[in-house]
């Protein structure tokens, strides 16, 4: 693979309360704890001697780089992220933030909560506002019919419960 590659497509800029905490928070775990915890090890690494041979250095300084990109982008993205922090004015709809209750053809039934794309994660049940899944939900309605081409294949949902209080 080349060297050039083009840049993965911008996701969207909105985050719940909730995920800009987390971000913030790692941020600051970076900042204030594994950085400085990275670089007394590589200064002890490099107290050693020969730094062309030594594996602890070398692995260090590739941790500082990797902890550095982070850091960069964390700190880059929290400035454009939009914390969404209302309910929308109609919460008989499905918008940013909703936990919406879905049935499939089989009848299984699941639960997930449109978030961002910083936050998504589906074993918390969140999935991002930029997946096929919750474009196709936005602004439909209990009992709405939603047919979804995922990677698995064509599958048809039907809204059974949407709501935007807390998951408990």
């Amino acid at each position: 693979m080349g060297r050039n590659r083009l840049p993965s497509p911008k996701g969207s800029a909105y985050i719940t309360p909730q995920g800009a905490q987390h971000l913030r928070e790692e941020l600051d775990y970076l900042w204030r704890v594994k950085r400085p915890q990275v670089t007394q090890a590589v200064s002890e690494a490099a107290a050693q001697g020969d730094r062309s041979e030594n594996a602890e250095y070398i692995y260090g300084k590739k941790q500082l780089r990797e902890i550095d990109r982070r850091l960069r982008y964390l700190q880059k993205r929290l400035d454009e992220l939009v914390i969404v922090e209302r309910m929308p004015a109609d919460t008989a709809r499905v918008y940013f933030g909703a936990w919406v209750r879905l049935e499939d053809d089989n009848g299984h039934v699941v639960e997930y909560r449109i978030v961002g794309p910083d936050e998504f994660n589906l074993e918390q049940g969140l999935i991002s506002i930029d997946s096929p899944l919750a474009r196709a939900l936005l602004k439909k309605t209990v009992d709405d019919e939603v047919i979804v081409v995922l990677p698995k294949g064509r599958t048809t949902y039907t809204v059974l419960e949407i709501r935007y209080s807390t998951h408990e």
